[in-house]
């Protein structure tokens, strides 16, 4: 297997995009991210797509084929990545692949979704056909797991509701910094503690928005980053997990055993740990799955995440960041897109390129968590020496 670097990466504005169709999006991100790698749509080998529903969403199937046809990379083999939520970490593992396995020497991997011009019900609905049909039917939905996951966690490990408000102070607080983030307004935990119930103990501000945007990545072997235009990031380790379907089955639904399962082999493939990351983004579609995460990637232990959010442990200016982007929270949740964006962010950082959100990195991870924890992909980068 080669060694793989990341040599070009771009991102859209998230938010509501008028106007715009998940193939302009897409188009966006893509004619981006190949000027930001210095190279040609027709010098890529294989084009991937991470996207949840475009069919759902707007009747648009064979985005990947649109693509390739947009940005001028006939005849390159092309593919469409779906892993619900998840799609954009999946689609990583699949453009790692490429290059790693030596079937492609230039491989563009380009996440979106289109959503806003759907109601609030019907895009729920579409998020929540992911979930069993036994659930689905008794209209269970994935901000119901949350809420109920929540409650339970608070209960049991006698963390004060505070604390789910001091993530998305924190991560509205990261996005007011980032250009391209949906929500650029922070919030104090007051705001967060008085916004409306939506699933019990979780209000308003526990969770993301939906989101229009698109992200992209340009992958290719290590030995050939240096042939690129800009610095380069390495992915040292990247690795996938899936956990039952029905949520009910597992035995505790506060420990995510597909978050832990994929950051281990995360981990075991680079040779790192929890302590040799330096900054992570993980998937806050609700406040309370940053904390699952944390532990489940072996940062905080078991139970105690919490009190790190309090301590200020997980700020900018803490001892490891989290979601400097501002996370899905405020940096917004196009589903294909969501996944990619996380990993732009650690390449940025990674690269020196983050601007005012920079922190002192060398290695960052990236957790794309699909359903409630259904299935997930970690990612491990590292900066280009």
């Amino acid at each position: 297997m080669r060694d793989v670097a990341v040599v070009g990466a771009s991102m859209t504005q998230f938010g509501r995009r008028e106007g715009e169709w998940i193939r302009s999006l897409l188009a966006e991100a893509g004619t981006a991210g190949l000027a930001d790698a210095g190279v040609a749509g027709e010098e890529l080998d294989h084009l991937y797509v991470s996207n949840m529903a475009s069919g759902e969403f707007e009747g648009q199937t064979g985005v990947m084929n649109a693509l390739a046809q947009d940005l001028g990379a006939l005849p390159a083999y092309t593919q469409r990545v779906d892993q619900t939520s998840a799609s954009g970490g999946a689609g990583i593992y699949a453009a790692w692949q490429s290059v790693a396995s030596g079937a492609s020497d230039l491989t563009m991997l380009v996440g979106g979704e289109k959503m806003t011009h759907r109601s609030t019900g019907e895009a729920t609905d579409v998020i929540a056909s992911l979930t069993h049909p036994e659930e689905y039917k008794h209209g269970v939905t994935l901000p119901s797991f949350a809420g109920l996951t929540a409650r339970l966690y608070l209960e049991q490990y006698d963390a004060p509701r505070e604390s789910l408000a001091r993530v998305a102070v924190k991560n509205h607080r990261n996005g007011v910094d980032n250009p391209n983030a949906q929500f650029r307004e922070a919030i104090d935990v007051e705001t967060a503690l008085e916004s409306p119930v939506v699933a019990d103990p979780l209000r308003l501000y526990d969770f993301c928005p939906i989101t229009d945007g698109s992200a992209a990545l340009v992958f290719c072997p290590v030995e050939a980053a240096e042939s690129y235009d800009g610095d380069h990031s390495t992915v040292e380790g990247v690795a996938g997990a899936t956990d039952t379907h029905v949520v009910h089955d597992r035995a505790d639904p506060t420990t995510m055993g597909a978050v832990v399962d994929s950051g281990a082999a995360a981990y075991e493939m680079a040779g790192y740990g929890p302590e040799d990351v330096d900054v992570a983004e993980l998937h806050d579609m609700f406040t309370i799955l940053e904390f699952l995460q944390c532990e489940g990637l072996g940062f905080h232990d078991e139970g105690r995440a919490w009190e790190a959010a309090m301590d200020g442990r997980t700020a900018r200016d803490g001892e490891l960041p989290i979601n400097t982007s501002g996370g899905l929270k405020s940096k917004g949740h196009p589903l294909g897109a969501s996944g990619v964006a996380q990993a732009v962010e650690i390449h940025e950082q990674l690269t020196g390129e983050a601007g005012p959100r920079q922190v002192d990195a060398d290695v960052g991870l990236c957790c794309n968590v699909g359903g409630f924890g259904n299935c997930v992909t970690t990612t491990l980068l590292e900066a280009g020496s």
